[in-house]
């Protein structure tokens, strides 16, 4: 029996802010759902040229108090990044803390709005460890 992978689901407060967030990480919208009966938006978002590959973002309308406080029950989303410093720059400079820092010139993670986990790995070999990166301490829960 052969098996495709489809999408990872992640449920989201403020459509806008996280959409902004997946954006900075690189994904960009791939399709969107309006459901007028059932009231939400499914937003799918993937890195460019990488349309297999989505995130679906759900977005109830009436607001969504079965959303867990902390996201973490499924795991993390990760990536591969071309420039695993200059990534988490971006991310800083746009108020993204940076949950574990790429000390390693290879990991980091950083929290979407919706306290989603995301892993973020440097592609092929690590970079050699820089400044400021190497003296950063950890922040929250990863």
């Amino acid at each position: 029996m052969k098996v495709k992978y489809l999408h990872t689901m992640v449920r989201v407060l403020d459509l806008e802010k996280s959409m902004k967030f997946y954006e900075l990480l690189g994904l960009k919208e791939i399709r969107r759902i309006e459901n007028e009966k059932g009231r939400f938006t499914l937003v799918f978002m993937a890195p460019e040229g990488q349309p297999e590959c989505p995130v679906e973002l759900t977005y109830n309308w009436d607001g969504d108090s079965g959303l867990p406080s902390d996201s973490r029950h499924f795991g993390h989303l990760a990536y591969e990044v071309e420039d695993i410093y200059a990534l988490c720059q971006k991310l800083m400079d746009n108020g993204v803390t940076i949950n574990r820092p790429p000390r390693d010139g290879h990991m980091a993670f950083v929290r979407s709005p919706d306290n989603v986990s995301i892993e973020l790995l440097q592609a092929g070999p690590a970079k050699a460890p820089a400044e400021p990166w190497v003296s950063m301490e950890n922040h929250g829960t990863w």
